[in-house]
């Protein structure tokens, strides 16, 4: 699941547009750029291992502080509070919980049992679409308009950046989606979390042509 997670943020923003895009992002992206600095530091592993789904040769092997269901929770609980105390607004800081929330529900439906409940990971889910591969893509990617949709729906336009930056970022997304979908095994894990690093790229993005939208 990638994309899919951008499509929540999306989504999110023409429910509760006072918040930045770029708030949505990271919200939805927590636990992957969590993950991502973990993998740089030894904490949380991963393993290349092609063939092990269809959609991706990535075998989740230990990362309980980024992707169990109970830290997940966590995690959404500690975005629920810091919104609350910054914006004192009940539905805001639910809709953010809601959102880092969701990235554990949308990994459930994608990934092979390797999702752990706990920190002691005894136990493992995931409901294994990546197993099929273009219904992974078709669902995700149907998600993905779904969430565009949504938000050009409710805002607009003030300038070039606005207009080209934020179909530029869409369009981006969108072939980053279709190199998971076709594209090689990473060379190594190093390369995987610097990459996941680079999603600060589209947080950062989205809070730059989300200035240049008004909302409708």
């Amino acid at each position: 699941m990638f994309i899919g997670h951008f499509a929540v943020g999306l989504a999110a923003k023409s429910i509760k547009p006072p918040l930045s895009l770029g708030i949505y992002f990271l919200a939805v992206q927590f636990a992957d750029l969590l993950w991502a600095t973990l993998l740089l530091f030894h904490v949380e592993q991963v393993i290349i291992s092609p063939g092990i789904t269809a959609m991706t040769p990535l075998d989740f092997v230990h990362y309980p502080y980024s992707h169990s269901l109970l830290m997940v929770l966590v995690w959404a609980a500690i975005g629920f509070a810091l919104v609350y105390v910054l914006t004192i607004e009940l539905s805001t800081a639910l809709l953010i919980a809601a959102c880092v929330g969701s990235h554990w529900l949308l990994d459930f439906l994608t990934h092979r049992p390797d999702l752990p409940l706990t920190l002691s990971e005894a136990t493992k889910v995931g409901l294994g679409l990546w197993d099929h591969k273009m219904a992974t893509f078709f669902a995700e990617t149907a998600l993905f308009a779904g969430g565009v949709f949504l938000y050009v729906r409710s805002t607009v336009a003030l300038d070039g950046v606005g207009k080209i930056g934020f179909w530029t970022l869409i369009l981006f997304l969108f072939i980053i989606s279709i190199g998971n979908l076709i594209g090689p095994p990473p060379p190594n894990v190093t390369a995987i979390a610097w990459a996941g690093q680079l999603q600060w790229l589209f947080v950062l993005w989205a809070y730059w042509v989300d200035r240049r939208r008004k909302v409708i």
